[in-house]
């Protein structure tokens, strides 16, 4: 029986966390833990069971049975949660992102590598057949050269006042490391590092569209330089009423884009590729990023995780994109 503890109940994805923590036979939950005791026992009743608020950290650290902490606290509390996760040898699910930074984002990643302990962050985009097909065709060359890609991840989360309460430490970037444009524009950052690899340059411009929550963009575009030469561009929003298009992918040789209608994709080398209908020989989704990682923690071998070194670089290019909105010029990521 694997044995967790949840360190930080802070992000809105915690319930759902909770629920898929409640579902699994082959777990327990033994400690809650946070920084607002409220909201620790708020989480601890729903888990119900044997589970109990931990009055302090070191009773999770110094805890034999508990095998991996699962990180749900804002974002600025990551970094030294994760080093004292680490530094007591339990496995790490840290909600996206990884950090405020590249310095934070990096010292948390060698912590972890140290420590030789599994990691995983919710970048869930991964599973998804569609990406998994265009990164399979990128590699076999069904693309030619790609020249330039488009990703974006919108909700209408601003529009619907989601931050407004409970949830209101994600609207304001000193805690949250970032706006919406962060918050949303990881995932498809992640998507785009994940398909084409590394970022030289990037320029963005933010701005916000509701007015709802000060000091807090909620929308923007990135443009990214990647290292092979092929240039991107990066959309998030919070202020979306509908989402039609994630993905643009063009190449010399091929081409996809993801539409209402569905996926459709053009090559000159496969076969059916005519992008005239969609697409549809793809394959499963994987599960969940985070049922993704209970089941590496569990034992199951070669589940596709997020390595820590990812997470850390996708922090630093977008703390880039910020500074490159803030200084209206191109930023190399740290």
């Amino acid at each position: 029986m694997l044995t967790v503890a949840l360190v930080g109940c802070a992000h809105i994805h915690t319930p759902s966390f909770v629920k898929k923590l409640k579902a699994r036979a082959d777990l327990q939950v033994k400690y809650v833990w946070d920084h607002d005791a409220e909201r620790a026992k708020k989480n601890q009743a729903e888990l119900g069971g044997a589970t109990e608020v931990a009055a302090d950290l070191k009773q999770i650290w110094a805890d034999a049975e508990v095998a991996a902490a699962v990180v749900c606290s804002e974002t600025d509390r990551h970094e030294t949660l994760v080093l004292a996760a680490a530094g007591a040898k339990k496995h790490l699910f840290v909600e996206k992102p990884l950090g405020m930074g590249a310095k934070d984002s990096y010292a948390m990643a060698a912590a972890i590598e140290k420590a030789g302990v599994l990691f995983q962050t919710g970048y869930f985009m991964r599973g998804s057949p569609v990406h998994r097909f265009v990164r399979e065709q990128i590699q076999k060359g069904g693309f030619g050269r790609v020249t330039r890609i488009r990703h974006s991840t919108c909700h209408s989360g601003a529009l619907g006042g989601w931050f407004d309460k409970e949830w209101r430490w994600m609207a304001d970037p000193k805690i949250a490391g970032c706006g919406g444009y962060g918050d949303l524009g990881t995932h498809s950052l992640d998507i785009l590092m994940w398909l084409l690899g590394g970022i030289s340059e990037v320029a963005a411009t933010l701005d916000n569209g509701t007015a709802r929550y000060a000091g807090c963009d909620e929308f923007g575009e990135g443009l990214l330089r990647f290292e092979s030469g092929a240039i991107g561009t990066l959309a998030a929003s919070w202020d979306d009423f509908a989402h039609p298009v994630s993905m643009l992918v063009s190449g010399t040789e091929g081409h996809a884009c993801t539409t209402p209608n569905g996926f459709y994709f053009q090559s000159k080398h496969v076969e059916g590729a005519d992008g005239k209908q969609p697409w549809t020989k793809l394959s499963d989704a994987w599960p969940h990023g985070f049922d993704l990682f209970l089941d590496a923690v569990s034992g199951k071998q070669d589940v596709p995780l997020v390595s820590v070194r990812e997470a850390a670089a996708r922090s630093a290019v977008m703390e880039a994109l910020y500074e490159a909105a803030r200084s209206k010029t191109w930023v190399k990521p740290k």
